[in-house]
């Protein structure tokens, strides 16, 4: 039986592009077996024995680029760290293993790599991460969410970097009546959206709170999702059907099918999904993201028309609403963010992967 090794986690952003790639490649070949190589310490160890999904953890810990010497422990791990994946290679034997990103990637690809077993990387951010700069030479293929990036990239390796879109579940315009009934909302007021990530953003929350309880949500109706471990703090809020504070939403799709605007962080999953389902956005880039990324994530969806970007730093509910006020007063400019966040939009992502992941697997074989 032919199997994949998918190798990545630590965040959301990093599981669920594994996830969807997974069973878009799952959609082309049913017999096969996927298999999914995650961190002790993830969100993947949640996430993948509730789903139940054949997987390993490992026991890795993310490197530390500020607080250098947190990184003591990296000498001790990495022999035991190593045994263990060598170990799960020859049990698994994979016909391709794919990285994903995150710190669980780069030990599994290297040492994939050096057995002779195809990989493939995925790069979602416009700077590629630590984890692609390390492998991207011995990679079989590297797929890109962001055209950006392949201008980034050493020319030896331009050759193998295929530009594919962030793999994400494909729009679905039909949810929109069922969502606006599910949130009991009307077609005569825009529909914000407001979400920092899968575990939510406490800096945007409460900036978010404030404005919220000067009445700024009086003439757009409001779904907010605040992480699981705020949801508390915030929850007081909530006042349906005008506004909706929730933890998170399963599926995001609902929120995205009824969206106007949206105020989001930059992860690039929630930037390929803004862009697929051609949806305007406010962006607030997390500060202390590892080398910027979610900066230079919002930067390039800005030059192309798709969003505005607003920093972190001096934010506050005024400055967020002036910056709402404007894009919500002004549908024309709407319209056309929306038409250049669709022009980016690539929801065969998932799909196309598959393909190459095929591709690769064929070649073990031959």
């Amino acid at each position: 039986m032919t199997t994949i090794l998918l190798a990545g986690g630590g965040t959301g952003g990093h599981l669920m592009p594994a996830l969807a790639v997974a069973e878009a490649t799952r959609q082309l070949h049913p017999d096969w077996r996927f298999v999914f190589a995650g961190a002790m310490r993830g969100i993947e160890a949640t996430v993948l024995p509730q789903r139940g999904v054949a997987h390993h953890l490992l026991p890795l810990e993310p490197l530390y680029r500020r607080q250098w010497w947190q990184n003591i422990r990296w000498p001790l791990l990495l022999p035991r760290l190593m045994h263990r994946v060598d170990g799960m290679l020859a049990l698994e034997r994979p016909a391709v293993v794919i990285g994903t990103g995150g710190y669980v990637s780069g030990p599994v690809l290297w040492r994939a790599a050096r057995r002779g077993i195809p990989t493939g990387i995925l790069e979602l951010d416009v700077r590629p991460g630590l984890a692609t700069r390390m492998l991207m030479k011995r990679a079989g293929e590297i797929w890109l969410a962001a055209p950006e990036t392949l201008a980034a990239l050493p020319a030896a390796v331009r050759d193998r970097a295929i530009v594919t879109g962030a793999p994400i579940v494909a729009p679905d315009p039909e949810r929109r009546a069922a969502a606006l009934a599910r949130f009991g909302f009307t077609v005569d007021r825009p529909v914000l959206v407001i979400t920092g990530g899968s575990q939510g953003s406490l800096a945007i929350n409460r900036v978010v709170a404030t404005w919220l309880r000067g009445g700024g949500a009086r003439s757009v109706q409001v779904i907010w999702t605040t992480g699981r471990a705020m949801q508390a703090e915030f929850a007081p809020l909530h006042d349906p059907p005008r506004v909706h504070v929730v933890p998170f939403l399963d599926p995001m799709a609902d929120a995205w099918s009824v969206a106007d605007l949206c105020v989001a962080r930059s992860g690039m999953m929630t930037l390929a999904e803004l862009c697929a389902w051609g949806i305007p956005s406010l962006l607030i880039p997390l500060p202390t993201a590892a080398a910027d990324h979610q900066t230079y994530n919002a930067q390039a969806l800005a030059r192309a028309g798709a969003a505005v970007v607003l920093a972190q730093s001096g934010l506050d509910a005024a400055r967020l609403g002036d910056a709402l006020r404007e894009l919500l007063a002004d549908a024309p400019r709407r319209a056309a963010m929306a038409a250049a966040a669709r022009a980016r939009g690539k929801p065969g992502a998932a799909a196309l992967i598959a393909e190459r992941v095929a591709r690769l697997a064929s070649s073990r074989v031959e």
